[in-house]
């Protein structure tokens, strides 16, 4: 666990000095989320309708932004060999640096959305309730990506394959988590949306860490 915890501290202090790394993901999903309105105009019953959807697009480009960069900079040098060799299991320390990505990428991303909601005019009880499905879905995006990022270092172009391999897994995070909104407006309740989502997320914690580190392993040898 000390490892864990250094590993995920040691990511952090990272992204923080490479401040524009994450000022590019945070403007990216600022101004994907702020041009809808203005292109689409100021009926406010088609806003509502299009808030989750277009919050819930706009994380998922952003963080989906971010992945590449997930193991690059420790494959480059070196550092992601000399953690393979440590005693510590490779899926721990994969579970560690996608948990540092998520903090650091994903989570200001859920700070912002209530901010950005407001431009849509959705009632508190919408906000609410898109802030709890992208803080449980964020985390998803997260596990998934670290296994198409991992599947995809060292390859030229690597970006643009993230993005063809992720998004069919994306998908249906997107769905129950845009429609957790949709389905308390007509009446359905959101346990069903968000009980889905959850329990994907109970899996990829056990299993995406695995696959990750089945991918790290063949990009190093």
């Amino acid at each position: 666990m000390n490892a864990f915890a250094a590993i995920i501290r040691r990511d952090l202090l990272l992204a923080l000095r490479r401040k524009s790394d994450l000022a590019m993901t945070l403007f990216f999903f600022i101004m994907v989320a702020s041009l809808f309105p203005l292109a689409i105009g100021p009926e406010a019953a088609q806003l509502r309708t299009i808030a989750p959807g277009v919050l819930w697009v706009a994380a998922l480009l952003a963080s989906m932004l971010s992945l590449p960069r997930l193991f690059e900079a420790d494959y480059l040098d070196g550092s992601l060999e000399q953690l393979a060799l440590s005693p510590q299991p490779l899926a721990l320390i994969a579970l560690a640096k996608i948990l540092a990505h998520w903090l650091s990428s994903c989570v200001p991303l859920v700070v912002l959305a209530p901010l950005l909601a407001l431009q849509y005019g959705l009632e508190p009880r919408a906000v609410w309730i898109l802030c709890i499905s992208l803080a449980l879905g964020t985390p998803l995006l997260s596990l998934l990506g670290a296994i198409g990022a991992a599947l995809t270092l060292g390859v030229r172009g690597g970006g643009v394959l993230v993005a063809l391999l992720l998004m069919p897994l994306y998908v249906p995070v997107l769905i129950f988590g845009a429609g957790a909104v949709d389905a308390d407006a007509s009446g359905l309740g959101v346990g069903a949306n968000l009980s889905l989502i959850g329990a994907m997320l109970a899996a990829s914690l056990f299993l995406a860490p695995l696959g990750t580190a089945s991918a790290l392993r063949i990009a190093l040898e």
